[in-house]
């Protein structure tokens, strides 16, 4: 049975360990260690790093995330969604390798878990909304398209080429007869082993079979020898603590960088700590699972790592294997760290290629075809946001595609949110409800009186559209009672609420009579308050309902 303690609301630290199975957590832990060990060194070779700096940041994501998050399934550690698009970053700072790309790397962990930590800290949690479904799609399969063209020369035993990305496709294209035979099969292989073990059962540890198999194959038929490229000797060293040593305006070119991969990250543990519920009666505590991630960098950085995110594959595991609280990702850790300490060599005939079979998978699986497919037929505008994101983290350096993606998805809320417009309302014959009119729904309509609403929040970006709408109504007959049905607009702010004390001063002079109806929003309630309709708007024109207000107004039965 869990442990399970009254206090673990009340803890500031290692809340998530607070009902822990001591049997269950170690082996999720076990099953854990042998998908993230591959992962892991996958990861980090992705992002143009030793295998060992992948292991420090999973040790790191996991202590940090149990230190203080809340979920009690979420691993944290190296992850290929962000990693390609700060490497991209790096890469235009230093070279790749280089102790100056290392230190960037120590100083942007650093700023991406200070950036968490606040998004945690300030309940936050809505900035993971900033990307939208079709958005964060089309982000993903950029992200995959990046990653198999990285991962395809050492699979096909070729030379990395180097430029933009649709370039790096050319080269690929036109040396695919170059390719080392013995390399493919290896890369293949694995990308198969891991594919078939995923569909048997996401518990089989397919990539870690693969490697196995991988490396034994490589050692036993002497495919060094073949042009086989293989990791080499793998460090085993410790994580010690490292502080950057960069100047002030070197921590300034990483900003942008820093707000870009602390968004994705956000939007990616918010994503994963709702699909894992620690407790599916309760509503998942972002903001509380932001401060673990934000540890997680923090941590990462300071063991001379890159920045973590949550991985929804590593937790799903964690959850499916009887894993009951962080001491399942602790466990882990402290596999990896045991394997760092005593085992490296065990790592140093691993085929580059068999790391690249890996992300040629996590590359394939991060696709959402179906989804992809689901928004095409439902809704073809949203499919075009898909492709136009996709472009962009394909087209562009990666950091700059991925900024520009997030600012797609930025407007294209504002053009959902200006495109509301003025509804007009009717009633429904032979009852006291008043609904939108509708072209195949008989309505009715009282002489004299018109009854309108606005079926969004009220704000500067639809605000003179209302007024304009509001100034056609009542031209084209001007009615004796004007009744703002109100349940829609959750939020006014500032511009909003002058447009509407102009518009209840033009029907005054207009002798047109203004009522309110359904205003049900407390922050609208609260704005009527603040910025003083009631001025303009008597409070005794405000009813719960249509039909209240046209029967004490307009003297209707």
């Amino acid at each position: 049975m869990p442990h399970d303690s009254h206090a673990k609301h009340a803890w500031p630290l290692f809340r998530s360990l607070a009902s822990y199975s001591l049997p269950g957590d170690l082996m999720a832990g076990l099953t854990l260690a042998a998908i993230a060990i591959p992962e892991q060194m996958a990861t980090a070779r992705l992002g143009g790093f030793a295998p060992q700096i992948g292991f420090f940041a999973f040790m790191a994501g996991s202590l940090g995330f149990a230190l203080l998050g809340g979920n009690r399934f979420l691993s944290c550690g190296a992850d290929s969604t962000i990693t390609p698009i700060f490497a991209g970053g790096l890469a235009a700072l230093a070279a790749v390798g280089s102790p100056q790309y290392q230190g960037y790397a120590v100083a942007l962990a650093l700023m991406v878990g200070m950036m968490m930590l606040a998004g945690g800290a300030f309940r936050l949690g809505g900035i993971a909304n900033l990307l939208s479904v079709p958005v964060m799609v089309g982000f993903l399969a950029g992200i995959s398209v990046h990653i198999i063209v990285s991962q395809l020369p050492g699979v096909l035993g070729l030379k990395s080429p180097s430029g933009p990305t649709l370039d790096r496709i050319g080269v690929l294209a036109g040396e695919l007869s170059r390719s080392n035979p013995f390399t493919l099969c290896i890369g293949l292989g694995v990308l198969a082993t891991v594919f078939v073990s995923e569909k048997i059962s996401a518990k089989i540890p397919g990539a870690l079979i693969g490697l196995v198999a991988a490396t034994l194959a490589t050692i036993g038929l002497g495919l060094e020898g073949e042009g086989v490229s293989v990791v080499g000797s793998v460090p085993g060293t410790l994580p010690r603590l490292t502080l950057p040593e960069l100047a002030p305006e070197h921590w300034v070119h990483l900003v942008s960088l820093a707000f870009v991969i602390t968004v994705v990250v956000m939007v990616q543990t918010a994503a994963t700590t709702r699909s894992f519920p620690s407790d599916p009666d309760k509503p998942a505590d972002v903001d509380r699972d932001f401060l673990g991630a934000g540890a997680g960098s923090v941590l990462s950085g300071l063991f001379g790592a890159f920045p973590v995110n949550a991985s929804p594959p590593r937790t799903g595991i964690v959850a499916e294997t009887g894993g009951q609280s962080q001491l399942a990702g602790l466990a882990a850790a402290a596999i990896v760290l045991a394997l760092l300490a005593f085992g490296t060599g065990l790592l140093q005939h691993v085929p580059d290629a068999a790391l690249g079979g890996i992300l040629l998978f996590v590359a394939l699986r991060i696709i959402r075809v179906k989804q992809i497919v689901t928004i095409y037929r439902q809704s073809f505008s949203e499919f075009l946001l898909i492709a136009a994101t996709a472009a962009l983290i394909i087209v562009l350096p990666i950091q700059q595609g991925a900024f520009l993606g997030i600012m797609l998805s930025l407007l294209h809320g504002i053009w959902s949110t200006t495109r509301a417009r003025l509804v007009e309302f009717e009633r429904v014959p032979g009852t006291t409800i008043w609904w939108p009119a509708h072209p195949h729904i008989a309505g009715e309509r009282i002489e004299g009186v018109a009854v309108i609403g606005l079926q969004a929040p009220l704000s500067f970006l639809n605000a003179p559209g209302f007024r304009s709408d509001v100034t056609k109504v009542l031209g084209a007959a001007t009615p004796q009672l004007l009744v703002l049905e109100a349940s829609g607009m959750v939020e006014i702010d500032f511009t909003a609420a002058q447009i509407l004390l102009d518009v209840f001063k033009a029907c005054s002079e207009q002798g047109v009579t203004v009522a309110l109806a359904r205003l049900e929003s407390v922050r609208a309630q609260n704005a009527f308050e603040r910025f003083r309709l009631f001025d303009a708007l008597p409070r005794e024109h405000v009813f719960h309902s249509v039909d209240e207000a046209v029967r004490k107004l307009a003297k209707v039965q």
